[in-house]
């Protein structure tokens, strides 16, 4: 078993590093590589759909990025306890038809002793936007590291 630190118990700086690390793995849009971060049996809920295990994950992620094109992400620290942390996050995508979409949501996030996450439950938003208000292109630079996303 491969640790992913930082590992509970979380403080402030910890929780963040390992939100900041989540949001750098989801803008690579790579199913594999952000699938290592959760263990073998992680049990996710997003939005309507329930999952169990990396491959189930993989899949998941597959099938979203082929839809939400030019996915980018912003995630935020909202609390921490022990090996718990809960995250607030807005991304932006576009849809087949071109349309441009930004999402809204929460995650509740539960880490095992190595530091990969056993179980992720995510509740999302959709909200139509014209390409003119996007506000999220690509990785966050660094330079915006550590700062609060605003709402809108």
């Amino acid at each position: 078993m491969t640790a992913r630190p930082p590992l509970p118990p979380f403080t402030r700086e910890t929780a963040a590093l390992k939100v900041q690390a989540a949001e750098d793995a989801w803008n690579t849009r790579d199913p594999h590589r952000v699938a290592l971060a959760y263990t073998r049996d992680s049990v996710w809920r997003n939005r309507d759909t329930f999952l169990t295990g990396r491959a189930a994950i993989v899949e998941f992620l597959t099938r979203k990025w082929q839809r939400e094109r030019d996915y980018a992400l912003r995630k935020e620290l909202w609390a921490w306890e022990g090996n718990r942390i809960a995250v607030r996050f807005q991304y932006e995508s576009r849809d087949a038809d071109g349309r441009w979409w930004r999402s809204y949501g929460n995650e509740l996030w539960e880490f095992d002793e190595h530091g990969l996450m056993a179980r992720r439950e995510a509740s999302i938003d959709d909200v139509p936007i014209e390409e003119g208000e996007r506000r999220i292109r690509g990785p966050r630079p660094e330079t915006e590291r550590g700062r609060p996303f605003p709402l809108q």
